[in-house]
């Protein structure tokens, strides 16, 4: 009786068992019936699925269709499969999903394996269970859930669009897609930016090992990373490589080889404040935003700059690019240690009266403020060390730094800005806004506008030539006081005794005599200067005064740049533009920007000829001739130096045959200036960085020709203007009569009606061509 009653219990329970395990799998599948017909959210369709597009980073190339770099909310940039060597492929299948090719999108297998032994027996080492394909459904579309009910709703959501993904592709498109989405270390998305970038090469070079590290990254990317910590790297590559060996993609000996090869990397940062022409880049991304912005208002689908793998095309040459990053560097290395050597112990940015007002704009610096903190408070603040990134010429490291040091490092820090652009069209070929993009954002080349000194003077000198003044006429060169503008007196920067000496224009240019220039401005008149810069190009603002000869106006590099393809164009400005044109990722051209050259001559080729001879000059023998003794350079160049009161801005303009180049030097605060003007005259601080560019230029053969171009001969006409003597004595009578103080002062006649006596005028009725 008792066998019979336990042998029902047995019939009962395993009927109630039978049940569960029914009931249990009936309702499973009812969940994931719910799941798929949406009743936790719609699985994205096959329509959906057989579109999918990353985000793709919009690409930056030079003229030639060299990369210059990307813009992207996270570097991303996809690679078709026939790029993919077959190492890598063989990398990534025998380490992640050993039967990729024999299942539908689910390893069931392995999802076994992982609900014995990771889910029931709680043992981590039992591995992941998700297939390629399935990983691909995690890169395309992120985890999003808060508890318990939502990882499993997850999970199932993944191994049905994993099933709807095996129907729609190919196991090759599946990898291509997996390995276009999957993450690697240091924030770079597929593996196109990840070979770039950890190996400087492009995907299809890459070796065995290479391919072992980036796949073995895939399992922690910070752990894993190969420029943080190689050892854990190199142990994760090993078993890669060991997967590769059991799965027979590598022999025997080969995996003995290679397990014992360190880790080489070519690291090449793509981080949009890195890289070359970073602060070009910067400016072509503002343009763009701009051109979106309008674009999208009339598009059907609206563009994204940092998602739809736009392709702008830049007038930029890489090659000179990185020719000018080159010298800006070399020579902004040896000048800072100069500057600051000069200086010694009395150097301006370790006094309070400068470094307050910069401290005043920091963050923390206001926040003491708003928290009511006292005086000897906000001292102590600010002088607290931590460990901070400044930037130095010997690259940058970690230092214990106050607020105050990181302001003062900043203060002293010299900034550069270097500028090549074509005269014919405006085209910029090379732009070098600052010394370095990632500590100085300030861009010197189109938004800093600084006094231009001595750089204005052949536009002064040009308007006096269109006003009537011929070039072998000569001009006193002695020191003049202007009693009506309050006894200003402009010297010459030289120390020569001037007194009864004479000069052409051409003398006055080759020395930069700011007397003759204002002389100059005399005969012609402030208002004709003003009309001929403008002319010329420039639309800032100048200052109506007579100081303008000696280059008080305030212009960026980019209008001065401007302003002086008039001298190789025909006296016609061309407008500056670094953009061509912007297309799709399959070439589809969405916009087109043609150079812009003016149609009106600023002034007549005879005072072009003119101009640029006297500018030749000044490179020959005149206050830019280390051009030729220092740096050895012997092709034609026109020049023309500027340095600013106080030696606060040195420039220098290099004009070739068919390239206008800027250079300028100084520091950010106007406070501070070079101590000595050895140092800081353009010739010394701003010059350097053309003579270091054009040496570069001429080891490339390429350049070479292209730029090692003459000048075209001036007219004859030209030449016989100019035939004549630089300098001219006053005669013996001309000094017994003249009172040498009544000489040394005047009035200024901004209209140029100055009368100078009867001499002038008898000399204006016998003046012959």
């Amino acid at each position: 009786m008792a066998r019979k009653k336990t042998k029902q219990l047995k019939h009962k329970l395993l009927k109630y068992l039978l049940l569960t395990i029914v009931s249990g799998i009936l309702l499973i599948f009812a969940f994931i019936g719910s799941i798929r017909i949406g009743l936790f959210g719609a699985l994205p369709d096959k329509e959906l699925l057989s579109k999918v597009e990353n985000p793709q980073a919009s690409a930056i190339l030079d003229e030639n269709g060299k990369n210059l770099g990307y813009l992207y909310r996270v570097y991303r940039s996809d690679v078709a499969y026939k790029d993919l060597p077959e190492n890598l492929i063989d990398a990534l299948v025998t380490t992640e999903d050993a039967r990729f090719y024999n299942h539908n999108g689910v390893d069931y297998r392995s999802l076994g394996r992982v609900l014995f032994k990771t889910v029931l027996m709680q043992d981590r080492s039992g591995g992941g269970g998700s297939t390629i394909t399935q990983q691909l459904v995690k890169n395309l579309f992120p985890r999003d859930y808060d508890n318990k009910l939502g990882l499993l709703v997850t999970k199932v959501k993944e191994v049905l669009i994993a099933q709807r993904l095996e129907e729609i592709y190919s196991k090759e498109e599946i990898i291509t897609l997996y390995l276009n989405t999957v993450s690697f270390p240091d924030n770079t998305f597929g593996i196109k930016a990840a070979s770039q970038t950890f190996f400087n090469k492009p995907v299809n070079k890459l070796s065995v090992n290479e391919s072992a590290v980036l796949v073995g990254s895939l399992k922690a990317n910070h752990t894993y990373n190969p420029r943080l910590f190689p050892e854990q790297s190199k142990e994760r590559r090993n078993v890669v490589l060991y997967q590769m060996n059991k799965y027979g993609k590598i022999s025997q000996e080969v995996y003995e080889q290679k397990i014992k090869e360190d880790i080489k990397l070519n690291y090449n940062s793509v981080k949009p404040s890195e890289g070359i022409a970073s602060y070009l880049r910067e400016q072509v991304r503002k343009q763009l935003a701009n051109w979106v912005e309008e674009y999208n208002q009339d598009a059907d689908e609206p563009l994204d700059i940092y998602g739809d793998g736009l392709v702008v095309h830049t007038t930029i040459n890489k090659e000179l690019q990185l020719l000018a990053e080159a010298a800006m560097k070399e020579h902004m290395a040896v000048l800072q240690k100069a500057f600051e050597d000069n200086w010694g112990q009395s150097a301006p940015w370790n006094k309070q009266s400068v470094y307050q007002r910069e401290l005043e704009k920091t963050g923390i610096y206001k926040q003491l403020v708003a928290e009511g903190k006292s005086a000897a408070e906000i001292q102590k603040a600010i002088n607290q060390k931590s460990e901070r990134i400044a930037f130095s010429w010997s690259g940058d490291k970690a230092k214990q730094l106050s607020v105050l040091d990181s302001i003062k490092n900043s203060l002293k820090t010299l900034q550069a800005g270097f500028l090549a652009m074509e005269p014919s069209n405006g085209a910029i070929k090379a732009y070098v806004g600052g010394v370095d993009f990632e500590h100085f954002k300030y861009d010197h080349v189109l938004q800093s506008k600084r006094q231009v000194g001595s750089t204005f003077k052949p536009f002064v000198y040009a308007a006096a030539l269109e006003s009537g003044v011929k070039p072998c006429d000569y001009f006193p060169a002695s020191d003049v006081t202007y009693s009506n503008l309050e006894g200003w007196t402009p010297t010459n920067s030289d120390s020569e005794d001037y007194t009864h000496i004479n000069v052409t224009m051409q003398e006055a240019m080759r020395k930069s005599m700011n007397t003759v220039s204002v002389r100059l401005m005399e005969e012609s008149g402030i208002a004709e200067v003003l009309q001929l810069a403008k002319d010329a190009g420039i639309e800032s603002e100048l200052p109506k005064v007579p100081s303008l000869a000696l280059g008080t106006a305030e212009l960026s590099m980019l209008e001065l740049a401007k302003a002086y393809t008039t001298f190789l164009n025909g006296g016609k400005p061309s407008e500056p533009f670094f953009i061509t044109k912007i297309t799709t990722p399959t070439g589809k051209v969405l916009a087109e920007f043609k150079p812009n050259v003016h149609s009106d001559a600023a002034f007549s080729d005879q005072t072009r000829q003119i101009i640029l001879e006297m500018m030749q000059s000044v490179v020959q023998s005149g206050t830019a001739s280390r051009l030729g003794w220092k740096y050895k350079l012997t092709q034609d160049i026109a020049g023309k130096t500027g340095t600013t009161q106080n030696n606060k801005d040195g420039w220098f303009v290099g004009l070739l045959p068919n390239l206008v180049t800027v250079s300028w030097v100084g520091a950010d605060n106007g406070a501070i200036g070079f101590r000595s003007t050895s140092i800081g005259q353009g010739a010394n601080s701003a010059l350097p960085i053309f003579g270091l560019f054009m040496q570069k230029l001429n080891t490339v053969s390429e350049l070479r020709r292209k730029y090692n171009q003459q000048f075209a001969a001036p007219s004859s006409r030209v030449v016989k203007l100019m035939d004549c003597p630089p300098t001219k004595e006053d005669g013996f009578f001309k000094k017994l009569f003249t009172n040498e103080e009544k000489a040394k002062t005047k009035k200024f006649d901004e209209d140029g009606k100055q009368n100078d006596g009867l001499f002038k005028k008898i000399k204006g009725i016998f003046q012959k061509d």
